[in-house]
């Protein structure tokens, strides 16, 4: 028996960053919206935790237990005094390193996977408080859709979408590290007040609506500046988007993967087009939002 679960990529419409706290943590103010590129997680019985990928730049995820799929896996069996006798596979199409949480993606789909091949009955309040000890964007993975995060982003209000919106994500060589992201935001920030993060009622509004104008002119990325410090390259990524027809551009997440707004399907397959043709990114991706969360296949 195995039980497969699909997975969706995120971005985040708007990213707002509060100062470090004593944890070292930033307090956010962090609007989700899933997007229909997605990790597929299988597990299988096993006689050992084992985890195996496949697909692009699968060289690039860990297979050892800092893997976030094996983390969720031992974390549900610890707390159900199993053993996580499981098989892992993930077949990767999120961006690795990319700011879309797809390493996240990957821990919620091995938990609702696990939860269903033992049985262990956990509810969905049950599944997203384990997320949350997995990472900050770990219960928007399983959840989905739209949501508000605050907190470090895991405390999550789910949000009324209006409509479908376009976008194209546009895949930068290597990665971008998260936390020398959020040291780079803490080092741009020093000597300046940092105000409180919240959500903006604007940009609310624009996905409740459906208006993808209103919703280009309201995204936001606080920690942009931090990611275009270390990746200055990422600029000219953004102006040939938006130089190609996006009607925004913002760097997704931590980055470096950067993502651009457009008005429908047609527009979608220009600007991807022309990312590619100037030579700024190795891929241009192609997707729609709200997509679901965490979906069992089969079993």
């Amino acid at each position: 028996m195995s039980v497969t679960v699909r997975v969706p990529a995120k971005v985040n419409v708007q990213l707002a960053v509060g100062a470090a706290r004593p944890d070292g943590f930033h307090d956010l103010a962090n609007v989700f919206l899933a997007v229909s590129l997605y990790d597929v997680v299988t597990v299988t019985p096993a006689d050992a935790l084992t985890v195996t990928c496949s697909g692009p730049d699968a060289d690039r995820v860990p297979l050892d237990g800092t893997n976030l799929a094996a983390r969720a896996a031992e974390l549900l069996a610890s707390r159900h005094g199993i053993e996580p006798r499981v098989h892992i596979h993930i077949e990767k199409d999120i961006p690795v390193a990319g700011g879309m949480a797809g390493g996240s993606a990957d821990g919620a789909g091995a938990l609702l996977a696990c939860d269903r091949l033992w049985g262990t009955g956990s509810s969905p309040s049950d599944l997203l408080e384990l997320c949350a000890e997995l990472g900050s964007d770990v219960p928007f993975s399983l959840a989905g859709g739209a949501a508000l995060g605050i907190g470090r982003g895991e405390q999550l209000s789910s949000l009324e979408v209006g409509g479908a919106f376009h976008w194209v994500f546009a895949v930068a060589d290597g990665g971008l590290s998260t936390p020398a992201v959020y040291r780079e935001f803490d080092r741009l920030a020093a000597g300046r007040a940092v105000p409180e993060p919240a959500a903006d009622p604007v940009l609310i509004d624009a996905l409740r609506a459906g208006d993808v104008n209103a919703l280009a002119a309201s995204l936001a990325n606080g920690l942009q500046p931090a990611a275009l410090s270390l990746r200055p390259e990422l600029a000219t990524t953004l102006d040939a988007g938006l130089a190609g027809g996006a009607l925004a551009a913002l760097v997704s997440g931590s980055g470096p993967t950067t993502a651009f707004l457009v008005d429908s399907q047609e527009s979608a397959d220009k600007v991807a087009a022309g990312l590619l043709a100037s030579g700024t990114c190795r891929a241009a991706r192609v997707a729609s939002s709200p997509a679901p969360g965490a979906t069992v296949l089969g079993d």
